[in-house]
C-alpha cells in the first residue's frame, strides 16, 4: 500500500500523533528525510523516520505523495498521539417549574411559608412574565430582573406551591427563561388571627 493510502487509514482518532515511517530500504534514508523536510524528521534508526503531527494534516499526505512518486517503499504507523476528546454534551438550563421544584426539594418538610424570587435571563420577558404570574402577586425588585413572591403551603399569606408551578409553566410555555431562589423560608409557622409571617427587607415590609 502505498505511503499515502495509509496515511488516510491512520488520520482519525487522535489530535496529536507522532508517526513512524520504517523504510523498506534503509539506503534511502537521506532522500526520504530531504522529501519530508518541512516535517522535521527525526532519524530514529537506520531505516526509521518519525516526525511530529498536529491535527488531521493534509499537507503530510502530499508530502507522503512525494515518496510514492519516487517509490520509496515503507510502513507508516502511529508511535504514539492524543486522542481527541469526545465533545461535552450541551446542558439544557432547566425551566422555571424545574428550578422551583428544585428549590423546593432543598427545604426542611416542615416548611410553611417562603419569600421566592424568579430571576430572569432577559428583560425581553419581563411584562409577560408578569402577566403569567399575576396568581402569585409577583413584585418587581426595583431595576432588577427579578420579581418576588409569596408562598404558603398550608394556610396563611401566600400562593400554594402547586400555583406558583402552574404560573411557572405558563413561563416556560412562552420560552421564558431565568431561575428560581428561595430566599427565606419558615417552618410549621401557626397563624392566629393574622395573614401569616412579615418579613422586613431593607426596610420594606415583604
Amino acid at each position: 500500500m502505498k505511503l499515502a493510502e495509509q496515511w488516510d487509514s491512520l488520520r482519525d482518532g487522535w489530535r496529536e500523533a507522532r508517526i513512524r515511517v520504517t523504510l523498506d530500504d534503509p539506503r534511502r534514508a537521506d532522500r526520504a528525510a530531504q522529501l519530508l523536510g518541512p516535517l522535521q524528521p527525526f532519524r530514529a534508526a537506520p531505516g526509521a523516520l518519525t516526525f511530529p503531527v498536529v491535527g488531521q494534516s493534509d499537507a503530510v499526505r502530499r508530502l507522503l505523495e512525494r515518496l510514492d512518486a519516487e517509490d520509496i517503499r515503507a510502513r507508516l504507523e502511529v508511535v504514539d498521539s492524543d486522542p481527541i476528546a469526545e465533545p461535552s454534551p450541551e446542558l439544557t438550563p432547566p425551566t422555571l417549574r424545574q428550578s422551583w421544584e428544585a428549590a423546593l426539594a432543598t427545604l426542611p418538610a416542615d416548611w410553611s411559608d417562603l419569600l421566592g424570587e424568579v430571576e430572569l435571563g432577559s428583560s425581553d420577558w419581563i411584562d409577560r412574565a408578569a402577566v403569567n404570574m399575576v396568581p402569585i402577586n409577583p413584585r418587581r425588585d426595583g431595576s432588577r430582573l427579578a420579581f418576588r413572591f409569596r408562598s404558603a403551603r398550608r394556610q396563611g399569606y401566600g400562593a400554594a406551591p402547586e400555583m406558583v408551578a402552574r404560573c411557572l409553566t405558563r413561563c416556560d410555555e412562552d420560552g421564558i427563561r431565568g431561575t428560581v431562589h428561595v430566599l427565606r423560608t419558615l417552618s410549621d409557622t401557626q397563624p392566629v388571627y393574622t395573614q401569616g409571617p412579615v418579613w422586613q427587607l431593607d426596610g420594606k415590609t415583604v
